[in-house]
């Protein structure tokens, strides 16, 4: 299990480092200095010197892409020198010193994702602490109505194979597949939070804390999660019943199901001890690569619900070319995306014993 588990992160780690390169060369050759985005219209040439000097923009692009992967790693390389790059300031990082080598110091700390263009030198890391936990409650919801209706109406479906039922929940299924989750967002919004707004008392938009009539302090309000949770699963939704449909209908058909049945079990039984767990090798799969997506497939969502996520800090970002905030929003994503897979991987080997770790 350990060497199992330390070839997968090394894995994991080849792969972050992809990432990161192509994030920080993808958005260091777009046209346009980052300085002069950072200050806007009111720049001059002295304070385009000062900001250029501060964030490493006049050095080569080799020298700044050192400069990323060093900001990153948890062991760093800094330098004695003020007004370096790398100079251990004490706002910018929080770090414990190891050991000098010359005029460097090595330190451990925390990764450092820079500071947003657009907050007044605010915290890529605070920015994203302050949405992620919104999209991450989002998401969860949604993966867990997705994941209970779909694996029920799923067993239903096939249950029921080519009756009445049947057919309904696969047009359900097929229909929920098809919309695209910005119309699905729309069309929730204006349906039950302004049309039936007097009976389900939902608002169009709305966010997970919200201020109180007197503008005091913030309350949460769990009804604003009702809608975008509900458009957020309606794909995975449809995936998970024809996923779960078409493998429970596989595993009817196995020798061992059939002895069970010969056994005496009743049906409830045969599905509950044998059935359903040697069925969700696929929909595992698929939720786990729903759940990573959904944290930034919520862009849209999160937009048109006014739902203070990740998603709408993302739109934000882009919006006003806040560079460090979006390559943190997708280095963020990428990581959680490598070590979903990891979980499945290992959920798989509880599901079925016959999958060998190696």
């Amino acid at each position: 299990m350990i060497s199992y588990l330390l070839n997968k992160i090394s894995y994991a780690l080849l792969t972050l480092f992809g990432v990161v390169t192509v994030i920080f060369f993808l958005f260091n050759v777009l046209p346009g200095d980052p300085a002069q985005m950072m200050l806007g219209q009111n720049e001059d040439s002295k304070q385009l010197d000062i900001v250029k000097q501060k964030y490493g923009f006049d050095k080569p692009i080799s020298t700044q892409y050192f400069y990323y992967i060093n900001d990153l790693l948890p062991i760093s390389f800094h330098s004695k020198k003020q007004g370096d790059y790398t100079f251990l300031r004490a706002g910018k990082y929080s770090a414990t010193r190891l050991f000098s080598i010359g005029n460097t110091i090595v330190v451990l700390k925390l990764p450092y994702l820079r500071e947003s263009f657009t907050k007044q030198g605010k915290k890529v890391s605070h920015v994203l602490a302050e949405t992620l936990p919104n999209t991450f409650v989002l998401a969860v919801t949604a993966i867990v109505i997705a994941m209970v209706l779909g694996i029920l109406l799923g067993i239903v479906s096939a249950l029921y194979k080519d009756g009445l039922l049947d057919k309904t929940i696969q047009v359900f299924s097929t229909f929920g597949m098809s919309i695209p989750s910005f119309f699905s967002a729309i069309l929730f919004a204006w349906f039950f939070g302004y049309i039936l707004h007097e009976y389900t008392n939902f608002e169009m938009t709305g966010s997970l804390y919200e201020l109180d009539d007197f503008g005091e302090a913030m309350h949460i309000k769990w009804k604003n999660l009702i809608l975008p949770a509900m458009v957020l699963g309606i794909r995975p939704l449809a995936v998970v019943i024809q996923l779960m449909r078409n493998s429970l209908l596989e595993v009817f058909n196995q020798d061992y199901i059939r002895t069970a049945r010969a056994k005496g079990l009743s049906e409830f039984q045969i599905i509950k001890r044998h059935a359903v767990k040697n069925a969700l090798n696929p929909v595992v799969t698929a939720i786990s690569g729903w759940f990573a997506s959904m944290l930034a497939g919520a862009v849209f969502v999160e937009y048109i619900f006014g739902w203070n996520g990740l998603g709408k800090e993302i739109v934000y970002a882009l919006n006003t070319l806040d560079l460090p905030v979006i390559m943190g929003s997708v280095l963020v994503i990428a990581t959680m995306f490598v070590i979903i897979n990891i979980f499945v991987d290992l959920i798989y080997v509880w599901l079925d014993p016959k999958v060998k770790l190696e």
